[in-house]
């Protein structure tokens, strides 16, 4: 349901179990018979699960940081809060991402202990999609669009369709169904075009709006109930 690096970070905020036991170790191996259980809260039963919002600079990691990295969840202070009242989100608080955005890309990103909503955004089976501005170099023609909406293969597998369209000088949006590692840009790379800007601007309903960089905000309940909603297998545009 998620990628090695969100796994490590669901475990890192205490939301694995086996057996009923929490598991502290990411290198830990499950047994036949074992049963591994994704916790909606990691704060006690009755605390309710945190999910935000962050519009996530170039430079700041999702999920683990290594060496002198540093993650999305340090920006979840009382001074980067936008709009509205609120507290900051303490350091005891760990919160997962839910959907890689690499370090050297910025925008929309969801940090959340709800395990419904992870299910709902990062599940195999979620028809959420993501949204994508994207600003590229080479010289780009309908050749190379068309490739990029349909024909390409990564790591030996087809890619979903994927919808593409070109929205300014150098300028694509992109609409995927997938997360593949670093697929954007990889994308680009085999059409001889050069990722120069990427920013997430939507997961599906979600859309991050007139969030400032290095801002965040608590999700709604509206919020959360319409990508639950809009997750439901089939319901793809």
């Amino acid at each position: 349901m998620c990628s090695r690096r969100e796994a490590e970070a669901l475990i890192a905020a205490g939301r694995l179990r086996i057996d009923g036991a929490r598991v502290d170790d990411p290198g830990r191996k499950i047994a036949p018979g074992e049963t591994l259980t994704l916790e909606d809260a990691a704060s006690g039963p009755d605390a309710a699960p945190i999910s935000v919002l962050v519009n996530k600079p170039v430079g700041i990691v999702s999920a683990q940081p290594e060496g002198r990295q540093v993650p999305a969840a340090r920006l979840l202070t009382l001074a980067n809060l936008w709009g509205g009242t609120g507290a900051a989100v303490s350091a005891t608080e760990r919160l997962a991402p839910l959907g890689r955005l690499d370090m050297d890309s910025r925008g929309l990103l969801l940090l959340s202990q709800d395990g419904v909503l992870a299910k709902a955004v990062i599940g195999p089976d979620s028809g959420l999609d993501k949204q994508y501005r994207v600003r590229v170099s080479g010289a780009l023609n309908d050749r190379k669009i068309a490739q990029l909406r349909h024909g390409l293969r990564l790591d030996g597998r087809e890619l979903k369709p994927a919808r593409v369209s070109l929205v300014a000088d150098q300028t694509l949006d992109f609409t995927l169904w997938e997360g593949r590692n670093r697929q954007i840009r990889r994308m680009c790379e085999m059409v001889g075009l050069e990722v120069i800007d990427l920013l997430r601007v939507g997961i599906g309903p979600l859309q991050l709006a007139d969030l400032p960089e290095g801002r965040w905000r608590p999700l709604g309940q509206d919020e959360r109930a319409a990508l639950v909603r809009s997750a439901a297998p089939g319901r793809p545009g």
